[in-house]
């Protein structure tokens, strides 16, 4: 008799965590990864352990949700206790790397003053020695850089503490995920898995093809307990996928958030994904059903965790073929390779691309431009803002650039010329730079500087510049954290004062008064166009109410 074969329910959320805590990019690079157990999960533990019902009153206002508070509402005390204790004894290697990094940069702050760095290296701690190397910039200077490449094939790096937490979702109210490890739960299948093993990829492929009960089982290694949980992810009944676009034209789709596709019949590309699960909460979008059997490209945009999301990256891993990340070379603790994080977890073709570089695609092209701003001021070059070319036609996805500087883009256009439809990312408010980057600080930083540096996009004096600049034929608004299915890890809550909604309100009003087609998008939209712009069809979309 043959056996039933089942396929993995669409409300099936898989999270990517790291010794218990959401994982991002700096969770997997190895010197970051020290650093944010350091001086962020030690720390918020040791808190929650001493004064858990400060962090329950505190997530009682909605404008802390985003902080630094555990959410257990001030319970399960005994095991975030446990998870500590756990942390200082198993990580207690990276718990010496990243003191290690505190005490060799205060040697170089205080001894490094222009002359030769080759004394210095006898006095880099031994648990340092040939993972990095001494730098000046031209102005004297002094920083580490790291041999990242090494770090991975070190102890420092080690997929044991890496694990997915599959459970079944119903509706979009995620609680924030980046300041509270994962504890046990009996809805939720906690399976020691590391994030580059073909497993995952097997489960996923089954939202789309059917397999065994017996084959699954074998593949997640599951134990007898954890077969009846499992079994509750799982159905036979086949799923209505949308066929792949056949059109002649090229097909955009907005899937939420920074996540686009650009689709012909050749090529499916897909910007910064993050898909939404599919379960009827009232807001229209594109889920996983949506997507075709292939990938082409996944065009990166930044290392910033609501832009690389792990949660869906892994999901699609083996329907993708290429995914393109900005380059980067300069070993900066706060600037981690992309292409070394997804080839370490399983990505097997990772192409880089520079700025004002371009590869060549099925029927067009994908160029890297610079972008500024949204880092704090923070040397990092793993960040690109994107023109994808198809059929005649321009996209720029901005992404959270900060027009800062508009000379950039006056350079820039008198390379590219003028662009038909503009992604624009304008949360312009953005969190202060220690909101993300103060647990690679072994300085604590001024409140003042802290506040002055975002982690910001364009508002509408900078964006309406863009647009001038590249006499865009259409604008869109994008990359808000407006779709409630990204409140558990960007959790912003606008209201109709907020500065962002004004700001986006204004450029899309400016826009339309001078006959430009602007929008700021929200849950799903749809744009087909083809070589002549008269041509353009629009069906009925979404709308973000104003």
């Amino acid at each position: 008799m043959t056996s039933p074969e089942y396929f993995l329910r669409q409300n099936v959320i898989m999270e990517p965590l790291f010794n218990q805590w959401y994982a991002w990019s700096h969770l997997i690079s190895p010197a970051t990864a020290a650093m944010n157990i350091a001086n962020s999960h030690l720390k918020l533990m040791k808190s929650y352990v001493s004064a858990p019902q400060i962090h329950a009153n505190a997530l009682k206002n909605p404008a802390m949700l985003g902080g630094p508070f555990i959410d257990y509402q001030g319970g399960r005390v005994g095991e975030i206790k446990g998870l500590l204790d756990r942390t200082t004894k198993e990580q207690a290697h990276l718990l010496e790397f990243a003191a290690s990094i505190k005490t060799l940069n205060e040697l170089l702050l205080n001894e490094a003053k222009g002359y030769s760095l080759e004394p210095l290296y006898a006095k880099v701690p031994e648990n340092l020695k040939g993972f990095v190397e001494l730098v000046y910039d031209l102005n004297n200077n002094p920083s580490i850089r790291f041999f990242e490449g090494l770090l991975y094939r070190s102890r420092y790096y080690d997929p044991s503490q890496q694990s997915i937490a599959l459970s079944l979702i119903h509706h979009d109210d995620r609680a924030f995920a980046l300041a509270t490890p994962r504890l046990p739960d009996d809805n939720i299948l906690h399976l020691r898995i590391p994030f580059n093993d073909v497993a995952i990829d097997e489960l996923f492929r089954m939202r789309d093809v059917p397999q065994s009960f017996e084959f699954i089982k074998e593949m997640l290694r599951l134990e007898p307990e954890q077969e009846k949980l499992f079994s509750t992810f799982l159905t036979v009944d086949r799923p209505e996928s949308a066929p792949r676009y056949t059109g002649e034209d090229v097909r955009l789709r907005y899937y939420g958030h920074a996540c686009i596709s650009v689709e012909t019949k050749d090529v499916f590309i897909l910007t910064d994904p993050v898909i939404s699960y599919a379960y009827n909460n009232g807001i229209k979008r594109y889920t996983h059903l949506d997507l075709p059997d292939v990938i082409d490209y996944v065009v990166i945009t930044h290392a910033h965790q609501d832009h690389i999301m792990f949660e869906s990256l892994l999901q699609l891993r083996h329907k993708v073929k290429t995914v393109i990340v900005p380059k980067n070379a300069n070993g900066s603790l706060q600037d981690p390779s992309l292409r070394l994080v997804l080839q370490t977890i399983g990505f097997k073709n990772v192409v880089e691309l520079g700025e004002m570089e371009t590869l060549e695609i099925e029927g067009g092209s994908v160029t890297g431009l610079p972008f500024l701003g949204e880092h704090a001021d923070l040397n990092v070059a793993t960040k690109l803002t994107h023109l994808v070319k198809l059929k005649g036609q321009t996209f720029l996805f901005a992404a959270d650039t900060n027009n800062i500087e508009p000379k950039l883009y006056q350079h820039v256009y008198d390379y590219l010329g003028d662009i038909d439809v503009l992604f624009l990312g304008m949360e312009c408010d953005g969190a202060p730079f220690s909101w993300l980057y103060g647990p690679l600080v072994t300085r604590v930083l001024d409140r003042k500087m802290d506040q002055s540096r975002r982690l910001d996009g364009s508002n509408y004096e900078k964006g309406i510049a863009l647009v001038n600049q590249f006499n865009c034929k259409e604008v869109y608004v994008y990359a808000m954290g407006q779709e409630p299915w990204l409140n558990y890890v960007m959790s912003i809550k606008y209201t109709p004062e907020s500065n962002p909604i004004v700001a986006s309100n204004k450029l899309v009003a400016d826009c339309r008064s001078r006959g430009i087609v602007a929008e700021r998008l929200f849950g799903q939209k749809e744009r087909i166009y083809s070589r002549r712009p008269e041509h353009i069809y629009e069906p009925e979309a979404v709308l973000t109410p104003t």
